[in-house]
């Protein structure tokens, strides 16, 4: 059994045991995914034990082989979780009346299955393989009817004999249905002939797995279906790192290096999956004059091109703002919103009223949040229907409460459907646009190229379109550099604000946002106990002779550990009144390591949440009732979006789902979709993106070295509200403050959008 949260990561040796028996009773069974609870009668047990995990249609009746382990579950007592399980249908009277009389069997219920082995006895097999005209035999039973039994038979034969073949590869119950599911009776000839189908095909089986499989099928290293496969697979790798595209050059090489494969066939390899039109590859001279060869999959480049040619139409629609006197109203909007704008914030005011298509830029504290409010209030005289976007839920919750208007996630607005992975579609599109004349956009700078160009598709050409964010933060998590990409074309106006604010002249935070932004250290007072501030740098102290530096590293880590500990649970809940689970918030650069997001969850849950509530374990986490936790990918059906913060209300056992209280309401996720979430005490500066809390407490070593950015300081710091603390070595903080050296992200939408400007 792996050791609980209290006995650290010592894990338990696993004793795997094999048990044999016959299906008594399904009492529970997830469809989608092949998760079982049944009861199975074992000839070594008394009683009838309780069976858990991934099962392949189990029916009542039939024999099965599982291969798992006994654990006690607080709640239901012992429970054998499987592993693996193989059927084999009934061979006994009773168990083949229950087999035919469960359900599987198309027009056979329990009656006429107690029929037809009343008749035929533990014959009943023998006659439904060789000789279904017989049941005919049987008063109720036709001809026809014999037929359409015989046939639901033979089906239920044939999914046990994909699955023993599956299983012989070495492929679990649950990538084994949904390989069923996809290609029937004929997944063995598929995976045969073309394993690395299943890559493409099937949701949630990757190259890996497919190749794992393929190697097992007899397919060679160099196998030229194997090497385009590969090919694609580092393609959609380094896409998820955040490029558009990848140059030709990079994605061979890369390719070369994984499948262990000369150059030549990785170049091979890419020249198949282009002829077979699954990558598109296009040719351009970059600024320095080097011919590339950049390679897409082939959505990124239609988002791409599309996305340029729909905000150039959109920007070159004819517009008429004449009928605004931007020099009478302006005084008439400050008397009514009680307010005297900057100078800047004038001109982006007009410069608002006066574009089709414009990009609002500044850090914290620089008034892009009043532009907001006083567009608003001027094109709502106008009568304008007005609506207003964020990309994510907290910050479509935060522009709401900011200008007292109703902001939606991007997603909601183009108002999408289906569940995630299903292909589900957005309604607002070009043939359904918004009903707006402005829509205005929040934190742009996380729109990835997808969600950029379904956006576009939806807004009229008439209406006008305002980008705000701050274009020094980090860039989308999904491919793309939307916001930067938009500065950099000059096919739109661009208001950059860089003016701070009385109010944000008076915040260390935000004051200490904009150095870092600048390249230059943050200000902290050589004494930080003097005052009550909302910015601290805390190095903690340890010995000079702690020994070796491997050593010294782990004790200086272990004390920021501590202290970051005792920050969250005493010192800051005692000084500024915050709650340590819902307003404090740990940031930190990465997830592995002694400081990274996985062992800081770990050692804050056990301090933060010491209650004795239901608790469940899915693979290494235990999810307890009143943990922390957050949403780590869309879930459009649920309405829960990747970064949303909740708190777990109830873990009930019965009904195998855990109840996630979040700023939208509750939501109900199932045991065995509990790998949507993560404990959320201390998350990825990433994940934070768009979001702000009370309190943030950040970690930053130069064990983190790989992550020591300047955006990434930068992002962090601007997500703490009242209270930014930074736990770490000077050394560190200054690493970060002077690396701005970002990562290039691969991307052609600025030439998209200055050659679709000057075609106009």
């Amino acid at each position: 059994m792996t050791a609980s949260p209290d006995e650290g990561t010592i894990k338990a040796p696993v004793i795997e045991i094999e048990l044999k028996g016959q299906v008594e009773r399904i009492t529970y069974r997830n469809a989608e995914n092949g998760y079982t609870v049944l009861r199975l009668s074992v000839a070594s047990h008394e009683q009838l034990i309780t069976a858990v995990g991934l099962m392949a249609e189990p029916a009542q009746g039939e024999m099965l082989t599982l291969t798992g382990r006994w654990e006690e579950n607080p709640r239901f007592g012992m429970q054998f979780h499987v592993y693996k399980c193989e059927a084999t249908l009934p061979a006994t009277a009773a168990g083949i009346e229950k087999f035919l009389g469960s359900g599987l069997i198309r027009g056979v219920g329990p009656g006429l299955a107690k029929k037809i082995v009343e008749k035929f006895g533990e014959e009943t097999t023998a006659i439904l393989n060789g000789a279904p005209s017989r049941l005919s035999e049987i008063k109720g039973i036709s001809e026809s009817k014999a037929v359409t039994i015989a046939e639901g038979w033979q089906e239920q034969r044939e999914i046990r004999e994909v699955m023993v073949f599956l299983q012989s590869y070495g492929i679990g119950t649950g990538y084994a249905m949904r390989i069923f599911r996809q290609y029937g009776a004929g997944a063995q000839e598929i995976l045969k002939e073309n394993p690395y189908r299943m890559a493409a095909d099937i949701v949630g089986i990757g190259f890996t797995l497919a190749d794992n499989i393929a190697r097992r099928v007899g397919f060679a290293p160099d196998s030229p279906l194997r090497v385009r496969a590969g090919v694609q697979y580092v393609l959609n790798m380094l896409v998820g790192e955040g490029h558009v595209y990848v140059p030709a050059e990079m994605l061979t090489e890369k390719a070369a290096s994984v499948l262990k494969v000369e150059l030549e066939l990785a170049a091979e390899g890419l020249e198949q999956a282009r002829l077979a039109e699954e990558v598109i590859v296009e040719s351009f001279t970059d600024p320095a004059g080097r011919e590339i060869r950049a390679v897409y999959m082939p959505p990124f480049h239609y988002a791409e091109v599309q996305s340029a040619k729909n905000l150039c139409l959109i920007a070159h629609e004819p517009y008429n703002s004449a009928c605004v006197d931007c020099a009478r109203l302006l005084p008439w909007l400050e008397q009514e919103m009680k307010i005297t704008l900057a100078e800047a914030q004038r001109d982006a005011v007009v410069t608002a009223v006066n574009s089709k298509v414009m990009v609002i830029t500044g850090g914290p504290g620089t008034g892009k949040t009043t532009i907001i409010r006083a567009v608003l209030r001027m094109r709502e005289a106008g009568g304008y229907r007005i609506m207003l976007a964020a990309p994510t839920g907290r910050a479509a919750k935060r522009m709401t409460e900011a200008t007292g208007h109703e902001a939606k996630t991007i997603h909601r607005l183009l108002e999408y459907m289906g569940a995630p992975g299903s292909g589900g579609t957005f309604m607002r599109n070009e043939t359904n646009p918004l009903e707006c004349d402005l829509l205005i956009v929040d934190e742009a700078s996380m729109i990835d190229q997808i969600l950029f160009h379904h956006l576009l598709k939806a807004v009229p050409k008439s209406a006008s379109l305002i980008f705000v964010g701050d274009v020094n933060q980090l860039p989308s998590v999904s491919p793309g550099n939307v916001l930067k990409d938009l500065i950099d074309s000059k096919v739109c106006p661009v208001v950059r604000l860089t003016e701070i604010f009385r109010q944000g002249r008076e915040s260390r935070i935000i004051v200490n946002a904009h150095r870092v932004n600048a390249g230059l250290m943050p200000e902290i007072p050589k004494d930080q106990s003097l005052d009550i501030s909302d910015f601290y740098f805390i190095e903690p102290k340890f010995p000079a002779n702690a020994g070796t530096e491997e050593d010294t590293k782990q004790l200086f880590e272990e004390r920021v550990l501590e202290t970051i500990k005792k920050l969250v649970s005493e010192n800051i809940p005692k000084r500024f009144n915050f709650d340590p689970v819902t307003d404090i918030q740990v940031l930190a650069p990465m997830h592995n390591g002694n400081l990274g997001t996985r062992r800081l969850n770990m050692e804050l849950q056990k301090i933060l949440n010491t209650g004795k509530g239901a608790a469940v374990q899915r693979l290494e986490r235990i999810f307890k009732e009143g943990d922390k936790v957050m949403q780590i990918k869309n879930n459009y059906d649920k309405d829960v979006y990747n970064g949303d913060i909740g708190i777990i209300s109830k873990v009930d056992g019965e009904n195998h789902s855990v109840l996630v209280k979040l700023d939208n309401g509750t939501v109900s996720y199932e045991f065995n979709e509990l790998e949507e979430l993560v404990h959320a005490y201390a998350v990825s500066i990433h994940k934070s993106q768009g979001s702000e809390y009370p309190a943030v407490v950040l970690p930053l070593l130069t064990q983190h070295y790989i992550m020591l950015q300047r955006n990434l300081l930068y992002t962090a710091i601007t997500r703490g509200k009242k209270l930014v603390v930074i736990v770490g070595t000077e050394k560190a903080l200054r690493i970060a403050v002077e690396n701005d050296k970002t990562r290039t992200r691969y991307t052609r939408l600025a030439e998209r959008l200055q050659l679709a400007d000057t075609q106009r």
